[in-house]
């Protein structure tokens, strides 16, 4: 094994153990996340004249667009999932352009299609996370980041944390 396998080997268990370990607000970004990767990726590809790296890239955001859309609830998600849907027909009806006419700009739309939506929910994740983080530092009576670490002059110069 070579050192640059092992250490790929290394970044993968820890890309596992990541999304394994994430909350479901941050599977959603990271899956959108990837896709805008991948298409980015695609027009790199197009740049090199790889053309079937572009392929695979193109179908690896598309996979993951589809899912976006499939899983849907346009039940219960109301104008919002309405929108989404809109969203992610108009990429994937903008996809083929990237493979059939060797368009970097189709992906580029895409991306920006994407990117805002990326965005919102890199916002909404670490938001969950963080009051995630804090709920269970309280459980187990750790101090949270709203602490205040203050030194008390009757500790005789021991530090005193308090929320």
């Amino acid at each position: 094994m070579t050192q640059q396998s092992y250490i790929q080997g290394k970044v993968q268990a820890y890309s596992n153990q990541q999304i394994l370990s994430a909350s479901p607000a941050r599977i959603v970004f990271l899956l959108y996340d990837r896709a805008i990767f991948w298409l980015k990726d695609a027009m790199l590809a197009i740049e090199a004249n790889e053309i079937e790296r572009r392929w695979k890239a193109c179908c690896k955001a598309r996979d993951i667009i589809e899912h976006f859309l499939t899983t849907l609830n346009l039940e219960e998600g109301g104008q919002i999932a309405a929108n989404l849907e809109k969203i992610f027909t108009c990429c994937l009806h903008r996809l083929p352009d990237v493979d059939i006419k060797n368009d970097p700009k189709a992906a580029q739309d895409v991306i920006n299609l994407l990117e805002p939506l990326r965005n919102s929910w890199r916002e909404v994740a670490t938001q969950m996370d963080q009051a995630d983080s804090e709920r269970l530092s309280k459980a187990n009576g750790l101090p949270t980041q709203n602490a205040a670490i203050a030194p008390n002059p009757a500790a005789q110069g021991n530090l005193v944390i308090s929320a």
